[in-house]
């Protein structure tokens, strides 16, 4: 006879590889088109001080709409379960991509970017996802295996993104479009539902409000002061992602191909660390203590981004910044273990509500600070301001959680004294 027990570890092993496929296609849609859509933005404007402005406009309308649709997307997760919003958020980027590709002036771009961002919450319904079929001591791995996927994607994106965007500026955007309708089909026919009936709770409007979903995620017991950490670190990342294709073609004179390919090179380090060595790590660290080594690696990365004069500089940083690619895994891992099993879409939800309004907030900086420095020759240290900037929040975020920590052994410590 069947053993239910291996039924069931069978059905979640199965169930992991299709969110993981499913993250997948997700992720290549999305990288193919970061190389482009700054130069995209860039025909509609008359200098690089405007193209840096108006990109960061683009990007804050993406950011706050995803801010208020992640929660009421996480919650109604929690409610009929994660494969219907997931199919809804593939709809959303299909339509965002395709009206991106037909867009003829920046007011379009605008409107699609704050629809796309509205519908879709991927990201953290996939979290849910992986938190629904995972013992609390096994997500900080499977969170590693998904990160892993995210980083796949973006290697294959960035390289198809920027070969297509040699081509055609908008070619990305239609190939895009049709990777989320792939990915709509292979999740209404294949993706299996991983939330039971008796574990979903009711959506009830007044819990879906982002603020509050964040005062929630802030009382979490023991991780509280993480979400300072969440909100610097996730706050660092988006910057330098939203600064990343700018900063490379003042600084270097990159265009879409060599962008492709750094972005490449990311992707690259993020499977190796979050597929590979992260499992291995946690053998020798806790999440903990990976999450602090992760800060103190990240935060020389972007000092170094910044200073950096010749192009392959980036690429020897990218290659050492081991740890910095286990942070969002470890602290993700941490609040994900914090929250109980009703509440884990709308805990992600908020996470991802979070990282949103960093989101917003980053063009609204890494944007102006390259607009400040964008007449400055090629290769000049100061075109870096932006990763500086970056450098300093990731120290904050070091600072914050190292304290958190150490707070939790000495309470610890004196419980046992007790």
């Amino acid at each position: 006879m069947t053993n239910p027990s291996s039924s069931i570890k069978q059905g979640r092993t199965a169930a992991m590889r299709f969110i993981m496929l499913t993250v997948l296609i997700d992720m290549i849609s999305i990288g193919l088109i970061i190389p482009v859509l700054p130069v995209l933005v860039g025909n509609f404007t008359g200098s690089q001080a405007d193209q840096a402005f108006w990109y960061g406009v683009v990007a804050f309308t993406f950011g706050i709409a995803n801010f208020f649709g992640s929660p009421i997307l996480g919650a109604l997760s929690d409610a009929y379960g994660r494969r219907p919003v997931l199919l809804i958020g593939f709809c959303g980027l299909g339509l965002n991509f395709f009206a991106t590709a037909l867009s003829t002036a920046l007011w379009m771009l605008l409107v699609v970017r704050l629809v796309g961002g509205a519908m879709q919450a991927n990201v953290a319904v996939a979290n849910a996802y992986v938190a629904d079929i995972t013992a609390p001591e096994d997500r900080a791995k499977r969170f590693g295996m998904l990160g892993a996927m995210f980083g796949l994607g973006f290697i294959i994106g960035p390289i198809m993104g920027g070969l297509l965007g040699g081509i055609n500026l908008r070619l990305p955007f239609y190939a895009a479009g049709c990777m989320s309708l792939i990915n709509l089909l292979y999740g209404y026919f294949v993706l299996p539902e991983s939330l039971p009936a008796d574990r979903r709770r009711p959506f009830v409007w007044k819990n879906i409000n982002p603020f509050a979903s964040l005062k929630a995620l802030s009382q979490l017991k023991t991780v509280g002061p993480l979400v300072a950490v969440i909100a610097c670190s996730g706050l660092a990342q988006f910057v330098l992602q939203s600064s990343w294709v700018l900063y490379t073609t003042f600084k270097f004179g990159w265009g879409p191909q060599q962008n492709g390919w750094s972005l490449a090179a990311v992707g690259v380090m993020s499977v190796l660390v979050q597929g590979v060595l992260l499992g291995r790590l946690l053998k020798r660290f806790s999440p903990q203590r990976l999450a602090v080594i992760g800060l103190i690696s990240s935060s020389i990365a972007f000092a170094l981004w910044g200073a950096a004069s010749q192009g392959w500089m980036m690429y020897a940083i990218i290659f050492v910044n081991v740890f910095g690619l286990t942070v969002t895994s470890s602290i993700q891992s941490i609040i994900s273990s914090a929250a109980d099993s009703h509440s884990q879409g709308k805990t992600l939800g908020a996470v991802s509500s979070l990282n949103s309004m960093m989101a917003i907030m980053a063009p609204m900086i890494g944007a102006p600070l390259l607009g400040v420095v964008s007449h400055l020759p090629k290769g000049d240290w100061r075109i870096g301001a932006p990763f500086y900037f970056c450098a300093l929040l990731q120290l904050a975020s070091l600072i914050l959680a190292y304290s958190h920590f150490q707070r939790q052994r000495r309470t610890r410590l004196a419980n046992t004294i007790t």
